[in-house]
Formats: structure tokens, C-alpha cells, sequence
């Protein structure tokens, strides 16, 4: 029975214009599943919500957690009455905007000094403010050139929807009729979080239209002594529409991370594509073109499949990170890399049937420099190979060393999960946001969950209350707390009733809208800890400490209490990434050398995960010798590594077993398998390193920290591929025969 790939080998041969059209009638469907894809943003990319932790952030932020969007008001005098009269007009506008709960500045207090109206001149103004206690002033009037203009959002109001309430208070700002010298911008955190993101979108739109650019340059230059040198750029774009496709109509949807899945896609999917192309090249000048394609897809296929096959693996392994961003990387990694392949295997051959494909070494009119370089390159290549795999103890015990050093010092890698480290500091929203805390002075809030069968009962209240105590008096980040009892006490003269009655007496005084604050229903009740503007890592140790206190300070029975809000859940994902990083990593390990041991059942088989091994190992050296710190996207490093690694790795391993069925001797082989196969990757390689390094150029700290993790860990894979694994390779011959599994 003919294998698969002699069938398909067969078919591309015969009926290359049928396989032509099925190709391109099914392109025509990934394009149009590619214009279904949609993006998933905010909480939903940082915390699984069907988590217990997830599904409580969730609903803090649906029934509690709102934000504010910040009018930043300046000039020579923002009091004069000139300039109040345009806020008073421009707060009337805003208002009458959905999704937000009122709108607040020295306009109101300046109503409500003046019985309801506007004062009609400077003096009355300078006046009102003269007896305003400094306390109400501070945060809305900075001084006579700065003023605010506070607009909270509704409860739950979505990032999606804060960004429509942002611009269309933009839009209101720039159409109305601003005085002179007045300045007006909108800010606050929601103005933040859509700057970022839209710089974010728009950066990497530009360095990915670089980075193909780029890439482009580089396989004209790398790729030049064969034929049709740009089909493998050809052949990645239909792999990365094909991946899109299957995505868009799966209803898989796009994360923030498949940023970082550019890179991989494009740099392993090169790599098959000149794979493939190289062999045929390499096989037409010694054989007519049917058997050259024959050879071609009935050799390399299964080879490059197996080598695809342990590359998903290294991204599947990504699907236990408690990271739904990470999970999407991996998930998009994983449909890329099969999509990369099977373009390969289908269209290059098919490519070169069209076209009649001859080697350019056999046409007369080639000037041969190109050819003569890439010969030298391989000879080169293998001499080489010859001489690692003769040192290869010495080889092998250098390069572990750094390894060793590598895994001792990952664990002192910072993990940064502050969004305002990820951005440029100038921009813009970043620059406004800090304005505003320097005025009004940095906060942050940290929610404390609180559940029972009723929250309201006298046992339970006196317990938030001697909790909230405890924690502002022992906790110096902690700047003040408020509750329900804090609103009881309010509206019962500073005092918590101590009695279900006199408590049911005080809470029916008090507005739902107030109580709405705090309490959602008799069963959920939240505490609001003000903290000062600290970064994750505190916030971490704090959240750590509360957490003890709750154990320590026993809650009444029947009532669980809990932290959250994003204050937590940026300060968990520090726990979250150092723990699934190195799972990720050592998982990828085990099953991808149990997979290679199911499939070629020899010792052998082992051989390429050792170089990755190492590999790893440098990736955290060169990190901690860079000052780069793990983010939510570099923290796939590990694992992108293996996926990335084991292409190369896998590759020479199968054209030395290929070169010792035909009778070679291990150094014979050894040095073939490096000359033919090391070529390939090293142009597939250095084009990704080429292209992505437009990836470090970025202002957005987390991307071009990603971009040159990504540089470095292509270039130490051909390093692995090509240095390390002739000496393993020397070294694990000696159990070919003698140690089958």
C-alpha cells in the first residue's frame, strides 16, 4: 500500500492544475473566515472567568467596580468666569451621554455656593473658592491653572463601551466652542487603557509590515542560489491567511498575545517552506523532475511532519497556563504551525510541477556566485560538524555549564505585570494619568469579596468593622477603608448598632444608590480598601498579608471573604506566570520525548530535546544579562523555545537517520545531515532573526522585549541545531544498536 505521501507525490505530478484550483478555492474560504475573526480584550485575556477567581472578578466588576473618565481643564485662570461658563456648557453635553453616572467640578461647587446659579463675575468666584475648605478643593481644583472634570462610568461599564463614552467626549470637546488659552483633554485611566491599546494595535501593524519587508530583503539575499527564491514567502502568507481562517470560522477569537504569534508562525513556517524548496532544488540536479518531487514529498514530508508534530506540542503544552492570553498563544501557535505545513507540502511541489522546476545549477545563463557561496557555506557546515562531533564531550559539558547557570538564575527574573511599564513613558495618556495623580494624589482601590446567608446580621457587620480597623492601623500601604458599615455608621452618628432592628432601622434611611456601593443583595457585601499607587510586586506582598489576616481575623461562620479586583489579579499573575512558566517548560519537555521515543522507538530518539534543554537555559542567562523581565508575553519564552528548537533539532536528526539507512558511517552522516539540512535552517533562520529584529525597535517596552527574546531564541536554536547536536548525536551512536527501546 503506497504511503500517503507517495499518493499525494503522485497527484501533485498528474494533476497539478486540479490541485492548483482546489487551493485557491480554498483560500477564497480562509479569506473569508478570516474576516470573521474578532478580538477578546480586557479581564477575559488576563483571568479564566470560569475560575472561581475569575467569576468573582467578574462580578465585582459587573455590580461594583466602576472607573472615571477625567477632563484635565487648563489655562492662565480656569476660574475665570469666562472659562467656568464653558465647563458649566460642557458638563450639560456630557450628561446627557449613556453610561455615565454624573458628571463633577468646581462648576457644581460653585452652584451650590451661589443658590443653584452661576456666579457672574471674577470677584464672586475668587470669593466662593476664599471659604471652600482646602480638603473639598483638592481634588477637582489643583490651582488656578489646572481643574478637573470627574465623569465616573456606570458600575460594570465594559472597556469596549468606555472607549465609545471616551470618544464621543472627544468628539464633544472638539466641537464645542473652547475660549482662548483653554486647554481640554481627556483623561483617566479608561483614556489610558484605549491609547494603549490603540498604540499597541498601531505599533505592531507598522513593525509586522517592517518585519515582512524585512524577511522579504532577506530571503532575496539568503535565498538567492535557488530558483523562484520568494516562493516560501508566498507559501507563509497562505499558511498565516489559512491559520486566521480556520479561526474566524471555528469562532476561535484573537488574544492580545497572537501579537507574539507572528514571529513563530512566519519563522517556522519559512522554514518548511524552504525546506521543502531546498530539497526539490537539491534533488533536480540529480534527478528528472517526477522523482525529484516524488523524493521530496515522500522524504522530507514525514519528517517535517514529525518535526511539526513535536513543534505543536511545545505550543499545546501552553493550554495548562491559568492564562487564557497564554492559551490563546498556544492554540494560535498550534493552528499556524499545521497550517505553515500543509501549505508547504502542497504548494511548493505543486509550484514546481507548473513551472517545469530545474535546479539553477544546471542552467547555463547562472553565473554561479551565488551557488559557489552557499557550496562553500556547506562544506563549511560540515567541517564544522565534524569537528564538534570530534570534541564532543568537551562540547557538550561547555555549553551545559551555561545552561546550569542558566535555570540557577531564572528564579531571580522580576515578573512585571504593571501595565504602565509596558508602554513609551511619553505617551500622551500616560503623561495626562500621571498629571492626575500628582495633583489629586495616586490611589488604588483593593476590594475585599464578603458572602453569606445575610451579610447584614449584627455578628458579621462588627466583624468588617474590626477587620477594616485592623487592616488600616497594621497595614502602611492601606490608606482607608470603606463599607456598608462605614454607611451605617454614617447615617447612625458614628456609631454600628449592635442590634438586628436598630441595624434594619438604619439601612432603611439610607438610599439604594448608596447602598448599591457596597452591598449587592442581602448575600454579597464588599470592602473598598484605598491603597497608595503601589506596584504589583507590593501589591502582592499585601495581598499576601490580608490574606493571612482574613485566617487570622477567623471570619463569623457561613461567610467566605475573599480579595479581588484588578489590583489582585495583576499581583496574582506574578504567582501565576512564575508557576506555569516552568510547569510549561518541563512539560513540553516530557512529551515531546515520549512522543520522539513512540514514533522511532530508539534511544536515539532523545537526541534533539538535549540541545533544547540547553537552550532554555540560555534564553534565561541572556534575559538576566539584559535586564529583560518576564511580561505575559515573554513568559511562553519557555515553551516557544521547544516548539521553535525541535524544528531544527528534529530536522538533522532525521536526515542523519536518512543518510545512515543509506549506508553511511555516523561522522558520514553526521556531516551530510548538518550540510544539507543546516543550510535551510540557518537561511530560514537568519531571515526570522533579520525580519523580527524590527521587533526591538518598538517604543512598547513589552514588545521589543519580546522581539529580542524571540532574535535570541532563533538564533540559539541554529546554534543548537547546528553546533550542539553533531556532538550529541556522536555521542548517543553508541547506543543505535545496542540499546533499542
Amino acid at each position: 500500500m503506497h504511503s500517503p505521501f507517495a499518493v499525494l507525490a503522485d497527484q501533485i505530478y498528474k494533476h497539478p492544475k486540479i490541485v492548483t484550483i482546489a487551493v485557491i478555492l480554498f483560500m477564497i474560504l480562509m479569506f473569508y473566515g478570516a474576516s470573521m475573526t474578532y478580538m477578546k480584550t480586557g479581564t477575559e485575556t488576563y483571568v479564566d472567568i470560569d475560575t472561581p477567581a475569575g467569576s468573582l472578578l467578574l462580578n465585582y466588576q459587573n455590580q461594583f467596580s466602576s472607573s472615571s473618565i477625567i477632563l484635565i481643564i487648563e489655562s492662565d485662570d480656569v476660574t475665570s468666569v469666562q472659562n467656568i461658563e464653558y465647563i458649566d456648557a460642557l458638563e450639560e453635553d456630557i450628561r446627557n451621554e449613556q453610561y455615565i453616572i454624573s458628571v463633577s467640578s468646581i462648576v457644581d461647587l460653585l452652584k451650590q455656593a451661589n443658590g443653584g446659579v452661576l456666579p457672574t463675575n471674577d470677584a464672586e468666584v475668587s470669593a466662593i473658592i476664599a471659604r471652600t475648605p482646602p480638603e473639598v478643593l483638592e481634588n477637582i481644583l489643583a490651582s488656578k491653572q489646572l481643574t478637573f472634570v470627574i465623569v465616573p462610568l456606570e458600575t460594570g461599564t465594559s472597556s469596549d463601551t468606555a472607549t465609545v463614552v471616551i470618544n464621543n467626549i472627544e468628539s464633544l470637546v472638539e466641537n464645542s466652542a473652547i475660549p482662548p488659552g483653554l486647554a481640554v483633554t481627556v483623561g483617566g485611566s479608561p483614556a489610558f487603557e484605549k491609547e494603549m491599546q490603540e498604540e499597541i494595535n498601531e505599533s505592531m501593524a507598522v513593525l509586522i509590515l517592517a518585519a515582512m519587508i524585512l524577511m522579504v530583503i532577506a530571503v532575496g539575499l539568503l535565498f538567492s542560489h535557488v530558483k523562484y527564491r520568494f516562493l516560501p514567502v508566498a507559501t507563509v502568507f497562505l499558511g498565516l491567511v489559512t491559520t486566521f481562517g480556520i479561526m474566524g470560522i471555528t469562532g476561535i477569537p484573537l488574544g492580545m498575545t497572537v501579537i507574539g504569534a507572528f514571529p513563530v508562525l512566519i519563522g517556522v513556517g519559512i522554514d518548511y517552506a524552504i525546506q521543502f524548496h531546498s530539497r526539490i532544488e537539491e534533488e533536480t540536479e540529480r534527478r528528472p523532475l517526477q522523482e525529484a518531487l516524488s523524493v521530496t514529498i515522500t522524504n522530507a514530508g514525514p519528517s517535517v511532519m514529525a518535526a511539526m508534530i513535536a513543534t505543536s506540542i511545545g505550543f499545546l503544552v501552553m493550554l495548562i497556563s491559568p492564562l487564557p492570553m497564554v492559551r490563546d498563544f498556544g492554540i494560535t501557535c498550534t493552528i499556524g504551525v499545521f497550517a505553515c505545513y500543509i501549505a508547504a507540502l502542497i504548494v511548493v511541489p505543486t509550484f514546481a510541477r507548473l513551472v517545469g522546476y530545474e535546479s539553477k545549477s544546471r542552467e547555463r545563463s547562472e553565473t554561479t556566485d551565488a551557488r559557489l557561496f552557499m557550496k562553500r557555506y556547506d562544506a563549511f557546515l560540515g567541517r564544522v560538524s565534524v569537528l564538534m562531533a570530534n570534541k564532543a564531550v568537551i562540547i557538550v559539558v561547555f555549553f551545559t555549564i551555561f545552561a546550569m547557570a542558566g535555570y540557577q538564575l531564572d528564579s531571580t527574573i522580576p515578573i512585571d505585570t504593571d501595565e504602565e511599564t509596558f508602554v513609551p513613558q511619553d505617551m500622551p495618556a500616560l503623561n495626562d494619568l500621571k498629571k492626575i495623580t500628582r495633583t489629586a494624589g495616586a490611589t488604588e482601590t483593593l476590594p475585599i469579596d464578603i458572602r453569606g446567608d445575610y451579610v447584614y446580621d449584627p455578628v458579621t457587620l462588627a466583624w468588617i468593622q474590626g477587620f477594616q480597623e485592623y487592616e488600616v492601623s497594621t497595614r502602611p500601604e492601606i490608606i482607608d477603608a470603606a463599607s456598608i458599615v462605614t454607611l451605617i455608621e454614617t447615617y447612625n452618628n458614628g456609631v454600628l448598632p449592635t442590634s438586628q432592628t436598630e441595624i434594619d432601622e438604619v439601612l432603611a434611611r439610607i438610599p439604594e444608590s448608596e447602598k448599591d456601593r457596597y452591598n449587592h443583595g442581602n448575600m454579597e457585601t464588599i470592602i473598598q480598601f484605598t491603597t497608595a499607587d503601589i506596584d504589583s510586586r507590593t501589591a502582592l506582598t499585601l495581598i499576601g498579608n490580608i490574606r493571612s489576616d482574613i485566617t487570622f481575623v477567623n471570619p463569623p461562620a457561613g461567610i467566605t471573604v475573599t480579595a479581588t479586583g484588578s489590583t489582585t489579579m495583576f499581583a496574582d499573575l506574578i504567582n501565576d506566570i512564575n508557576d506555569s512558566k516552568n510547569t510549561m517548560t518541563f512539560l513540553g519537555f516530557l512529551v515531546i520525548s515520549a512522543y520522539l521515543l513512540a514514533i522511532y522507538r530508539k534511544i536515539l530518539a532523545i537526541s534533539p530535546i538535549i540541545p533544547i534543554i540547553m537552550i532554555v537555559g540560555w534564553n534565561s542567562l541572556i534575559m538576566k544579562a539584559l535586564g529583560i523581565n518576564y511580561t505575559p508575553m515573554t513568559a511562553v519564552l519557555g515553551s516557544m523555545t521547544i516548539g521553535i528548537a525541535c524544528e531544527y533539532t528534529i530536522l538533522i536528526m532525521e536526515r542523519y537517520n536518512e543518510e545512515r539507512e543509506g549506508g553511511g558511517s555516523v561522522m558520514d552522516s553526521i556531516r551530510m545531515s548538518v550540510q544539507k539540512i543546516g543550510t535551510a535552517i540557518t537561511v530560514s533562520g537568519l531571515t526570522t532573526v533579520f525580519g523580527f529584529s524590527a521587533l526591538t525597535l518598538s517604543a512598547f517596552n513589552m514588545i521589543s522585549n519580546f522581539g529580542t527574546t524571540t532574535v535570541i531564541t532563533v538564533g540559539f536554536s541554529l546554534i543548537g541545531g547546528i553546533l550542539i547536536m553533531p556532538a550529541i548525536l556522536r555521542l548517543m551512536s553508541r547506543f543505535e544498536r545496542t540499546h533499542p527501546v
